[in-house]
This record gives structure tokens, C-alpha cells and sequence, in this order.
């Protein structure tokens, strides 16, 4: 992986500078929702709603598939040895954040190819229709099926929990050295799947239990904020200037504006007129959920960025 940690001693340097490497965020944003849509496709099935032909759960493997696999895009552009990427998977080092994260992603796409075949697409189907054999035995054993959704929910929930992970083991920032990083991104990622999967959803009864799910992963998130920031302000000096840059400092006004206030706080209160029958289901609320999940790591990533030991000694 490219270098994400560009050191920034001089406090002059402008902190957005870092918004425009916009690979990581994007592939931590994706990653995230991938994550989330692979625990709600896994509770459908363990819960047997994709038995309804209409149901939300036939169509999130293919587009788990596509939206994971444009994440690794991302990523891939993001390398310093693009060739290279190959050497990844000679080895596994178990204390390599990267390693654990480069074999979770190829163990990821078997689990949501199980669940595809399930319902393959059409067009699958039409070119190849050995195909037809596989669905008809995966359909024909209920247990297996559920097995199939607690394999989502177990790798979503690992996937979820490494795009926090892996800038929460970086010790040199501050920002991103917090043991909570993991929990708030994952809970995102669940927020923004949510709010995806209830966007496109065509069955009312399922529209109506992600808003509702949604409402609770917004609360939980918001909650997770407060306690993070708490938790870098009452630490050290190097974890008070980073809580700072989030309080009063350059990142305040997108991170509370765009993350907290568009993303969290204005979709909540929608939602929950929404699910009380007080106005109409509408993408608004999850299009501001999913933009604030999107900004939420590019804010993170940069302010994480611009936070080091070095500023809080020579500011």
C-alpha cells in the first residue's frame, strides 16, 4: 500500500492537501459498506426473508461483488509496487495488518459468491447453466443456507472491523491510535449499508426494517463520536492535539457540519418521522447517511494525516 502516513511536521503545510488522495478513503468507505450489506444479506437468510421473490437479499451479492471489487480498485491504484501485489499472498504475517487484510479480502468474495448462487442473476445464468445444478442444491438444503448467512455475518463482520484496524495499529498517529477507531467504523459501515439496502429495496416490510435498523446504528455511531473524542482528550498531549484538530481546529467544520450534522443528526430525525408514519420514505435520509459514511473517512484519514507526536512537541 502506498504510504498513507505523509509526514506533516511543518503546522503550515495545509491539512486538505491529503483530501486528494482519495483512494484509501474511497476503498475504507466501500470496504465498510460491503461489510454492512454482507451482515444484513446473512441475517435475511438466517432469518429466511429471501424465500420472498421480491426480497432485498436475492440482489446484494452482485452488488456486494461489483462495489468490492471497484474498493479494490482503489486500493490497487493506491500501491507504491503495483506489480508486486502478488507477493502478498506468498506469505501471511500474522502481526501485518496488510496481510491480514489482503487474505480476509480474497476469503470475503467465495462467502458472497455462495450467497449469489443462491438467486443467480440472469444473465449468469443464460451463458452458464451448470449453474442451475449449484442453485438447485444450495436451495434444497435449509441448513446449508443458514450456514451461508452466518458466513456473511461472521466475514462482513471481520471486513468491517479491519477498515478500522488497519490506521488504528499506526501508533505515530494519534488520531488513528484509538482502540474505539474499529467499533466506529464498523458501526458506519453497517449505517451506510442500511441505508443503501433500504434506498433500493422494493418489499415495504424490509424498507421499513432498515430505516429502523439504520436509526439504531446512527445513534450507536453518534454515541461512538462522543466517546472517541472523550477518549483522545482526557490521553495525552499528542492525543488532545488530535481530538483538536476535530474541536476548534481545520477539520471541525466538515467533521461536524458534513459528518456528524448531514450525516447523522438530519437523517435520524427523518427516519424516525419516517418509520412513525409521520412523512413518506424517502432516499434523502440515506443519501445524506451515505454521503456523511463517505466523508467520515476522508475526514479521519487526512486529520490522521496532519496528527503526529512531532506537532504536539514543536507546534
Amino acid at each position: 500500500m502506498h504510504e498513507i502516513t505523509t509526514t506533516r511536521n511543518n503546522p503550515e503545510i495545509d491539512p486538505f492537501l491529503a483530501v486528494w488522495k482519495w483512494e484509501i478513503p474511497v476503498y475504507l468507505f466501500i470496504g465498510g459498506m460491503v461489510a454492512g450489506m454482507m451482515i444484513i444479506a446473512g441475517y435475511f437468510l438466517f432469518k429466511e426473508k429471501h424465500k420472498n421473490s421480491d426480497s432485498i437479499a436475492n440482489y446484494i451479492p452482485l452488488i456486494s461483488i461489483i462495489l468490492l471489487s471497484l474498493g479494490m480498485g482503489a486500493l490497487f491504484l493506491d500501491l507504491g509496487h503495483k506489480l508486486f501485489v502478488w507477493r502478498l499472498y506468498t506469505t501471511f504475517k500474522i502481526l501485518s495488518p496488510m496481510s491480514w487484510g489482503a487474505w480476509i479480502l480474497i476469503l470475503v468474495y467465495p462467502v458472497i459468491l455462495a450467497n449469489m448462487l443462491m438467486v443467480p442473476p440472469s444473465f449468469i445464468l443464460k451463458r452458464f447453466q451448470q449453474i442451475k445444478m449449484i442453485t438447485k442444491y444450495i436451495n434444497e438444503r435449509p441448513r446449508l443456507i443458514q450456514n451461508i448467512g452466518i458466513g456473511n455475518m461472521l466475514f462482513g463482520g471481520i471486513l468491517g472491523i479491519y477498515t478500522g484496524v488497519l490506521l488504528s495499529t499506526m501508533g505515530s498517529r494519534p488520531l488513528w491510535n484509538s482502540s474505539i477507531l474499529w467499533v466506529l467504523f464498523l458501526i458506519s459501515g453497517l449505517s451506510t449499508a442500511a441505508a443503501f439496502v433500504h434506498m433500493i429495496a422494493k418489499n415495504v416490510n424490509e424498507r421499513e426494517l432498515l430505516a429502523k435498523a439504520d436509526n439504531g446504528f446512527l445513534i450507536i455511531e453518534l454515541i461512538v463520536i462522543l466517546l472517541m473524542l472523550i477518549g483522545l482528550a482526557s490521553s495525552s498531549q499528542a492525543q488532545i492535539q488530535a481530538a483538536s484538530l476535530l474541536l476548534g481546529g481545520p477539520y471541525t467544520a466538515p467533521f461536524w457540519v458534513f459528518v456528524v450534522g448531514i450525516g447523522i443528526i438530519i437523517p435520524l430525525i427523518i427516519q424516525l418521522l419516517a418509520v412513525n408514519h409521520k412523512i413518506k420514505h424517502t432516499a434523502v435520509a440515506p443519501i445524506m447517511v451515505i454521503a456523511g459514511g463517505l466523508i467520515l473517512r476522508f475526514v479521519i484519514v487526512s486529520a490522521g494525516q496532519y496528527s503526529h507526536y512531532l506537532y504536539s512537541y514543536f507546534r
